[in-house]
Order: structure tokens, then sequence, then C-alpha cells
């Protein structure tokens, strides 16, 4: 490989990881805004958007974009948040995102604080379109929000969001 190449290879390389961190960014935005539709057009039509802790009753593996929007509709009616100190932690493939975040906002049905540290793992396409969204967050903060203050502390763990 001659150093003309490298270079070569080394741009493509910064432009993907930029488009692919831009586009997890753009994630972030939209979704504060409540812009579904927008923020599904993130999203290559067959990805796959996983939640590993999701507690019962909400989907942990969502996948197509009209399951991506139905799961998010609501999304805006649950949750007014806003997402900030950002960090990207840099990987060896340009097209892996591992994106750490705050979530600071409040559960709209409750009026309870809703704040959160996030870590997720995004996976791009060549259009760096999201193919693979993991988002790793705490499901309990998630329920103490929803969870009106006057429940029964017998209740369950299971409270509507998301979908």
């Amino acid at each position: 490989m001659t150093a003309e190449q490298n270079d070569t290879d080394t741009d493509t390389d910064t432009d993907r990881r930029a488009a692919a961190q831009h586009a997890v960014a753009e994630h972030l935005r939209l979704t504060a805004a409540g812009r579904v539709d927008e923020w599904v057009t993130l999203f290559a039509p067959d990805a796959v958007l996983e939640f590993p802790f999701a507690p019962d009753g909400v989907e942990r593996r969502v996948a197509g974009r009209d399951a991506l929007v139905a799961h998010m509709r609501h999304f805006p009616e649950t949750f007014d948040v806003e997402f900030g100190d950002l960090v990207f932690h840099e990987t060896v493939d340009p097209s892996l995102v591992i994106a750490e975040f705050r979530s600071t906002g409040t559960a709209r049905p409750t009026g309870k604080p809703y704040e959160q540290t996030c870590i997720s793992v995004v996976r791009t396409d060549d259009d760096a379109r999201i193919t693979h969204y993991l988002d790793y967050w705490n499901p309990l903060v998630a329920i103490e929000a929803l969870t009106p203050h006057d429940a029964p502390s017998e209740q369950g763990l299971s409270v509507p969001f998301g979908g």
C-alpha cells in the first residue's frame, strides 16, 4: 500500500466515522424534538432497535421502519427530554459508534423527573443510515418517573412507555 492509498483510506474512515456520529447526534436531537417522521429516516429500511434491559411490557427488539415509527410514535407524549454531555468513544470500525450521553427531562404523565446516563452501540451502513441501535438505559429510572406519586407500593414494575 502506498502512502497516498493509506491517506485516502484514512480520509474515507474519518468521513465515515463523522457521518456515523452525526447520525447518532441527529437521532438524539430528533428524538428530543419529538420529530418521529424525520427521526425514522436516519434508519435503514430493515434497521433494528434493541433494548436489552427493557422491562416487562416493553419490546426488546423492534425491526423495520414501520415498527420503529409505531414504537416511537408516543415517545413525545411520554417524555419531555433533552440529551446532553454526548461523548463518542473511538472504535476501530468507523461505522460503529459507541455513544455515552445524559437524558434530562420529565415524564409527561406524572411530571416527575427523568434523568439518566445512557450508552448506545450503533452500527451504520455505507450511507450513514443506522442499521442496528443497541440502547443501554436503566428501565428502573423510567419506571420510577412514570409511576404516579400515589401508586401503591405493591404495584408491579411494568408501566407503558415507548410503543
